[in-house]
């Protein structure tokens, strides 16, 4: 990976006081965990660093930047040019993958990790939804509990959207290939040492609740949370429960 300073390789929006939490959003983009960044901050005594995955929302991607195990290396980097210590990493799909992937490398300055419907293990018998083969609102309905409320029609987006969204997609395929897994990641999850929660939507079908305890199951002493009538992306449909779920754990997981 490239020696460039952290902030210089990574765009990120700080806001609140308090607590840092290290916000990592999915595929779909920062604005899928935008909303969620500020009712953490609004609603609890938290400073939360939401960065921009190089290459995501039109940003460029460094070439050294090929992987997600660099992103984690990469957000180490950043939490120690920002200083924070006790951090808590919250990831949510590719960004729970990052996360794990942090935990494995370690740091003393982060206390716990959240991992929210994240991908990057393989399950036999539960594979991960072809995300790259899928239609908008193929994606919206494995996606959420209630895809018509909260799926999105490209046919209503602006241009620059739609450029921003392929490169989502081709910056996915450099990370995390067209699988969305790493063989390996499973059984190296053993090494984790950092407390660790998993929390999942009872309505993903993008990875099913089943890949989700496995995940758990693969991390010691990893607890387990299942959210009810919330698809792969809590954050958006059911930011309240996931919030309590993430203070409450927080609450454990380091100094107070």
């Amino acid at each position: 990976m490239s020696e460039m300073p952290a902030s210089s390789q990574v765009t990120f929006t700080d806001r609140g006081q308090g607590r840092p939490f290290l916000l990592l959003h999915g595929g779909g983009g920062p604005q899928t965990v935008a909303a969620f960044a500020d009712l953490l901050a609004a609603e609890r005594s938290a400073r939360v660093i939401t960065p921009t995955h190089p290459g995501f929302a039109g940003r460029p991607r460094p070439e050294a930047l090929r992987s997600v195990a660099d992103l984690a290396t990469l957000y180490h980097s950043l939490v120690a040019e920002l200083d924070l210590s006790d951090v808590i990493v919250v990831g949510n799909s590719i960004g729970g993958w990052i996360a794990a992937e942090m935990a494995l490398q370690n740091s003393s300055r982060v206390s716990g990790f959240v991992l929210v419907d994240a991908v990057g293990i393989e399950v036999p018998g539960h594979p991960i939804a072809d995300f790259f083969s899928l239609t908008p609102r193929q994606l919206a309905e494995l996606s959420y509990d209630d895809p018509d409320r909260f799926g999105i029609d490209p046919t209503k987006l602006p241009p620059e959207a739609l450029a921003a969204m392929a490169g989502n997609r081709a910056s996915i395929a450099v990370y995390a290939g067209t699988a969305m897994l790493d063989p390996s990641l499973r059984e190296r999850l053993a090494g984790v040492t950092t407390p660790t929660l998993v929390v999942w939507g009872e309505s993903d079908r993008i990875a099913d609740p089943a890949y989700g305890r496995t995940f758990a199951d693969a991390i010691p002493g990893a607890q387990f949370l299942l959210l009810p009538n919330t698809g792969h992306l809590p954050q958006i449909e059911s930011p309240g429960p996931l919030l309590d779920a993430v203070w409450t754990f927080a609450g454990t997981a380091g100094r107070t």
